[in-house]
């Protein structure tokens, strides 16, 4: 293997042209090769635009050309788990967008593909590479903010007029899958636990009986509460907020962080008239940062940062959540 690793993308979806590709482009480790899209004609183009060398009119031809070491797979949701294990078959790694599957046993299929195959698949949450969140874990484990309690977090956006993959139910669509994953994973991370009850409520939309927001209560095995709201009718915001006995951490734009944006984490101490730091944190892309961490770990033989063990129980909350707004709306 090079010194850098060739990347192929599968689909000219905006998430790639806008973010990962950019991102990847300008890693240390990483160059993209090819792209593959349904059609000959806008693979090119696409591939013309971006600078990038090989174009193919459908996604196994780009599996089967021999000219990517690794794949990143935006595909909508439920082409995740199908198009990530061709890859397996054909012994490429891949970086598989959130959520990596329909459901966790779905996600479980992937995981096991690449497990027979001793092969790399992570699931392609960059907001975990974003520095400030080395930063907040150290806060915790030093006892800056003393014993968690409670965990809040929102991730909204409007999603507008028109035709939208997230609208499809068929395809794995709704705010849970989409945005809501990401407070879910968040609370996860900080707590390192594995949250045990969870209740949710959600408002559907009315053609294509997708969640078009919720809001859900989370149960921690330490005792820490976490309840977030997300959805796709919403103003756009995204924001994380841990509070514990003796101190108050939170991040603003806390899972899209855009590349020239220097973000603080902001700290109070203390429980009467509290002390407020802005800790800065120097502008990043997380998106390279992911890219750089996968590659580092393909060519090393190393394990990736964050297990795709991860992927599935995240998909196990999300599961549970999901069946509890159903039955909440059902009632």
């Amino acid at each position: 293997m090079s010194d850098k690793i060739r990347w192929g993308v599968l689909s000219t979806a905006n998430i790639g042209k806008k973010a990962v590709i950019p991102a990847i482009q300008q890693s240390h480790n990483g160059e993209v090769v090819a792209v593959a899209s349904r059609s000959q004609e806008r693979a090119r183009a696409f591939a013309d635009e971006l600078g990038i060398e090989h174009a193919y009119g459908s996604y196994q031809d780009l599996i089967d050309s021999g000219t990517v070491d690794a794949v990143y797979n935006p595909l909508p949701n439920d082409d995740h788990v199908p198009w990530s294990v061709k890859c397996a078959q054909a012994g490429l790694a891949v970086l598989c967008e959130k959520p990596l599957g329909m459901d966790a046993d779905n996600a479980q299929q992937a995981v096991d593909a690449f497990a027979q195959k001793d092969i790399l698949l992570a699931e392609a949450f960059m907001y975990r590479f974003h520095p400030r969140y080395q930063i907040v874990r150290d806060l915790i484990d030093s006892g800056e903010i003393g014993d968690l309690q409670v965990i809040n977090a929102t991730f909204t956006f409007s999603i507008g007029d028109g035709d939208n993959i997230r609208l499809h139910k068929q395809h794995g669509g709704g705010g849970l899958m989409d945005v809501g994953c990401y407070c879910i994973s968040a609370m996860r991370l900080v707590t390192g636990e594995e949250p045990v009850t969870g209740q949710a409520y959600a408002r559907y939309h009315p053609q294509t009986d997708v969640d078009m927001r919720a809001a859900a209560i989370l149960s921690f095995p330490s005792g820490v509460l976490g309840h977030f709201d997300c959805g796709m009718d919403t103003h756009r915001t995204n924001m994380l907020d841990i509070r514990g006995t003796q101190g108050r951490i939170r991040l603003d734009d806390a899972f899209i962080a855009g590349p020239e944006d220097a973000l603080p984490v902001h700290i109070w101490r203390g429980t009467n008239a509290p002390q407020h730091e802005e800790i800065p944190v120097g502008a990043a892309n997380q998106y390279t940062l992911m890219a750089e961490e996968f590659a580092d770990a393909l060519q090393t033989g190393r394990q990736f940062r964050y297990p795709i063990a991860d992927a599935v129980a995240n998909m196990r909350v999300i599961d549970m959540l999901r069946h509890s707004a159903r039955q909440h709306a059902s009632t």
